[in-house]
């Protein structure tokens, strides 16, 4: 760990599972935190199983297990018999961040409830997510990005085109998005107890960051507004907002603001466009959207992409070529940027994705792969405390596996 890291010294325990709570974690470590991830017995984090299945792509290596859980030592722990209760007791005394996913009441079960956890360290920042938030009806439900995230925000409903049933969202990214909003609460934790000496808890929920990310839609919602409906891209709301296909097949995403305007009917070869009563401000536009959306789809598909780009380009409006996930993996942007890092340590995976955030002038330290299943039980208990007699009388109880179990869930 290097000793200029933004966290370097700070020590966090991840008891969550997939995928936002060790996503969260993963964050932290990628600035120099030492974190801890504690899995059950048996198959361990969900994420380790349904990371990598349909709808997901199909690769040797789990891809999805080493974006979460990248740079983390991993322990496998009972945390419903007693010996499982004393190892947590120690982790969160050792700990500055104690990281939790469990719904309500599962939590308490498992002495992972705030009050039990902050009475072991009152200066513990307890990060929690949730499906739902803490209060309300549905407080205790279990959640999901596509149930919690995407459906119950509005966001589902509205990334449709119209006549279009909603359809599959990208599994995870939810979770993902949400995991930024759960670094950021612990962020501001920090800072708190950096100013105050004081631990608390903080948290977010899947649905909070759903409804976030559609916060246009539905505070207009809020505001008594009226909606367009559902996108028809052959007569959409805003023709300069849509998607265009060029004379070899590709399909781009045009974002042009009225000021772009006059300079993109130059590009097309309309000029004259402005001056027409139906094209003449963004109302009237809106108003004949099926005009123009066939005017500018014609003269799209009139010559290849290439043309574009340079004719685009050129005028500097915004536009977007739409790829595919083999192309975004390949686009030039991502290694330049540290989007696409080096994965180490693992014999199937060269690459993995960063985290979004950057402190500019640091280094994130190297990624390396998520770990075995309780793969650094021994290591850690002995940190701890814990003797060679304790740790074996631990496994006799089952508070933490036999190397033959653990053997097998891998």
């Amino acid at each position: 760990m290097a000793t200029d890291s933004v966290f370097a010294g700070l020590k966090v325990l991840d008891t969550a599972s997939f995928i936002a709570g060790p996503a969260a974690a993963a964050i932290l470590s990628d600035f120099g935190a030492e974190v801890i991830k504690i899995e059950p017995p048996g198959h361990g984090d969900t994420q380790r199983i349904l990371g990598s299945l349909p709808p997901n792509p199909h690769a040797e290596g789990n891809y999805s297990w080493h974006i979460a859980n990248r740079n983390k030592r991993g322990m496998c722990v009972d945390l419903k018999s007693g010996g499982g209760t004393e190892i947590l007791r120690r982790l969160v005394e050792w700990a500055d961040v104690v990281i939790c996913n469990s719904p309500h009441g599962v939590r308490e079960k498992l002495h992972l409830g705030y009050d039990e956890v902050s009475s072991w360290n009152p200066r513990v920042i307890y990060a929690d997510v949730t499906g739902f938030g803490d209060a309300g009806p549905d407080a205790k439900l279990p959640g999901f990005d596509l149930t919690a995230y995407w459906s119950r925000s509005g966001l589902l409903s509205s990334t449709r085109d119209a006549g279009a049933p909603p359809t599959l969202p990208i599994a995870g990214s939810g979770d993902y998005a949400s995991a930024v909003g759960l670094y950021s609460a612990i962020v501001t934790a920090l800072y708190y107890r950096e100013r105050t000496g004081k631990g608390t808890s903080v948290g977010t929920s899947l649905l909070a960051e759903g409804v976030w990310s559609a916060a246009t839609l539905v505070s207009g919602a809020l505001a008594g507004g009226s909606f367009y409906g559902l996108h028809d891209r052959t007569a959409p709301s805003n023709p300069l907002w849509n998607t265009y296909q060029s004379a070899n097949g590709h399909w781009s995403m045009l974002v042009a603001t009225p000021a772009h305007w006059p300079s993109l009917t130059k590009v097309v070869g309309h000029p004259e466009l402005p001056e027409d009563p139906r094209f003449a401000d963004p109302q009237s536009i809106a108003e004949n959207s099926a005009a123009l959306t066939a005017l500018l789809e014609g003269v799209f598909r009139s010559q290849p992409l290439a043309h574009w780009e340079q004719a685009l380009d050129r005028e500097r409006i915004t536009y977007a070529l739409i790829q595919t996930p083999q192309e975004a993996a390949d686009d030039p942007q991502l290694r330049p940027n540290d989007i696409v890092v080096p994965l180490e340590g693992d014999d199937k995976l060269k690459e993995t994705i960063s985290s979004p955030i950057n402190v500019r002038g640091l280094h994130k330290v190297p990624a390396r792969r998520g770990p075995e299943l309780g793969e650094h039980n021994d290591e850690v208990l002995r940190e701890l405390g814990f003797t060679s007699g304790e740790v074996e009388q631990l496994r006799a109880t089952g508070a933490i596996p036999s190397a033959p179990a653990l053997e097998e869930a891998a």
